[in-house]
């Protein structure tokens, strides 16, 4: 394996942070047989790495996404019951298997791969008490949208030899049997009550409708005919030619019309006018659980609620101080007034802004080696959010470059209604996605050449969120936010994060309408409509998720106050960053464990 070069710490600090006292909440394994530390080594190593073959058996696009492409003909019934049967058969024969483990053997990585893999087993196992497979489609979370973005020929689906060609129409059919599968589980989730909001579903119908074409060619999923490589044969090309036009006409198009037509004409009169999960059967334990995976905390919703209003309370202060220094007279809903409306705020077409995040790329890559060893290997490009998906979109995304190098990263930014994407927001948005957010904290990650495969592609939303909104704290110290408005547009970015805690807990915990969730956005940020109607029902579609970004950051925020406290002088930020980066995502708990034993050491 490759030395690692973006944590260049010592030997004993990697020891200290990856030591082989067991974190508090370890399980013990009931049972199982004692063993030397090299059996219970091979032991885990054997369980892990085939659970990660059968996993990426189970979830083909996975596999594609990763580089490995054995599975690239396959599209699965993820919804249908048999593969849902074989998936928690799964989870419950590696967590039996790992139980049977005597983790006191263990040391170094190993000690939290164990714990991670056991926690993941059981929140899996955990999450089939309730039936997200009844509300399979949103305008948020869409598996059709998805489908479109991977045909299109622009993303994780390889269209490079004839055989790349041929796998995808192997996926054609696995979609049309999902999109059948869809239809058949939202009419049980009617006759069980289970069913989506009726705004969501409002969103979905032009979504799909956006993929109903009479003419092939003017189908997403014929761009990569269009874009075919010059070095197939004449055959080869005539060929496939042929078959996309037959699969977009007799297989994509007919699922998406089925689909659309379904939702339109049957689904939409059993959906809901409320809007939070609690009004679903079991919906405050769905929640609930919701809250603590996507978390990995013990936090209440009731007690995030508070945290959010009480960080609402403290950016705001930071703001109105800010505020003071650009000159500007008013209140500070006045200021969000001149922030939303001032027109040398905002670009005029849709090229502009993504140039002007394209701009931003090599500074904030050079600024960002004052805080870090070093920058990941893998590039990212940046582009705009294709047109049928954009309206229901959050403002920027991010997808993952392949490991081999075969295909860069993607900074996705939505350039849906520009007066709703100020220029003051690009800075912390592009720290966030990109440099030294989501790109470079995922990269570094699948680096990592010497975890396990369930650990280097794998993650937690408060971790990797949290990482997000930290970087994009980093700014100033990057020597990024130069402009006071930048700064604000940061300050502004935190305290959405900030909304979203009161807001997502609002709507699944306490009850609150689309109505009173809109309100509290404008009443408390600098939010134009577009943003702000796509961003609730956002937390409406998926819901707990929005929660891990500010829950994350305040964790990771926490852990450097703590040790720069303890290490005074001698704290360094590159070996801070390289402690949190080093072994990948983690969940909250055990990354404060693992800063607790790094502190020991170093004060020890």
């Amino acid at each position: 394996m490759r030395p690692n070069k973006f944590f260049i710490l010592a030997a004993t600090l990697l020891l200290t942070a990856c030591g082989s006292d067991q974190p508090e909440d370890v399980v013990s394994a009931r049972g199982a047989p004692k063993m030397t530390p090299v059996e219970a080594k091979e032991s885990l190593d054997s369980v892990v790495e085939d659970y990660f073959e059968e996993y990426l058996e189970l979830n083909p696009i996975t596999a594609t996404s990763i580089g490995d492409h054995r599975y690239d003909d396959q599209f699965p019934n993820s919804i249908g019951i048999a593969h849902m049967e074989r998936v928690l058969a799964m989870h419950q024969k590696f967590l039996d298997r790992a139980q049977m483990i005597d983790q006191t053997a263990l040391s170094g990585q190993d000690v939290l791969s164990y714990e991670i893999f056991v926690r993941q087993r059981r929140n899996a196992i955990e999450g089939f008490d309730y039936p997200g497979h009844l509300i399979p489609i949103n305008q948020f979370f869409s598996v059709p949208n998805f489908f479109a973005m991977m045909g299109s020929g622009s993303s994780l689906q390889p269209f490079e030899t004839v055989e790349d060609y041929e796998n995808w129409l192997g996926r054609v059919d696995g979609f049309a049997q999902w999109a059948i599968q869809a239809k058949d589980n939202m009419r049980l989730g009617m006759e069980r009550g289970v069913v989506q909001p009726t705004v969501l579903m409002e969103r979905t119908l032009p979504q799909l409708q956006a993929q109903i074409v009479s003419d092939p060619e003017e189908s997403v999923f014929y761009a990569p005919i269009r874009n075919m490589p010059a070095g197939f044969s004449s055959d080869d090309r005539e060929r496939l030619t042929q078959d996309y036009r037959n699969a977009i006409l007799s297989r994509i198009v007919p699922s998406y019309q089925a689909l659309h037509d379904f939702i339109k004409h049957e689904y939409m009169r059993a959906t809901r006018e409320t809007v939070g999960l609690s009004a679903l059967p079991n919906g405050d334990a769905w929640y609930a659980y919701n809250v603590r995976t996507i978390t990995t905390t013990d936090l209440s919703p009731g007690e995030i609620h508070e945290i959010g209003k009480n960080e609402v309370t403290r950016i705001q202060n930071e703001i109105r101080k800010v505020m003071q220094t650009t000159g500007f007279e008013g209140t500070l809903q006045d200021f969000y007034d001149y922030l939303n409306t001032d027109p040398g705020f905002y670009y005029g077409s849709k090229e502009e802004l993504i140039e002007g995040y394209r701009s931003l790329k090599a500074d904030a890559h050079e600024k960002a080696l004052s805080l870090f060893y070093a920058l990941p290997d893998a590039d990212y490009e940046i582009r705009a959010v294709e047109p049928f998906r954009e309206k229901s979109s959050s403002g920027a995304s991010y997808q993952a470059a392949s490991p081999d190098g075969s295909r860069p990263g993607v900074f996705y930014v939505n350039t849906y209604d520009l007066s709703a994407r100020p220029k003051w927001a690009m800075e912390s948005l592009f720290l966030h996605e990109a440099v030294p957010g989501h790109h470079f904290q995922i990269s570094a990650q699948r680096e990592l050449e010497d975890l396990p495969r369930f650990r280097r592609f794998g993650g937690y939303t408060a971790y990797i969120e949290g990482w997000g909104l930290y970087a994009e704290s980093l700014g100033k110290e990057m020597g990024v936010y130069q402009d006071p408005y930048q700064y604000v547009g940061a300050l502004q970015a935190e305290l959405w994060r900030a909304i979203r805690l009161v807001v997502d807990t609002g709507l699944h915990h306490k009850g609150w309408s689309r109505e009173k969730v809109l309100d509290y956005m404008y009443a408390n940020a600098a939010v134009k409509e577009a943003r702000a109607v796509s961003e609730a029902e956002r937390f409406i579609a998926i819901p707990g998720q929005a929660l891990a970004y500010k829950v994350g950051q305040l964790k990771i925020r926490e852990l450097r106050n703590r040790v720069e406290k303890a290490l005074g002088s001698r704290f360094d930020v590159k070996e801070f960053h390289a402690l949190i980066l080093s072994d990948g995502a983690l969940p909250l708990d055990v990354l404060e464990q693992k800063v607790l034993r790094y502190i020991s050491d170093k004060t020890g």
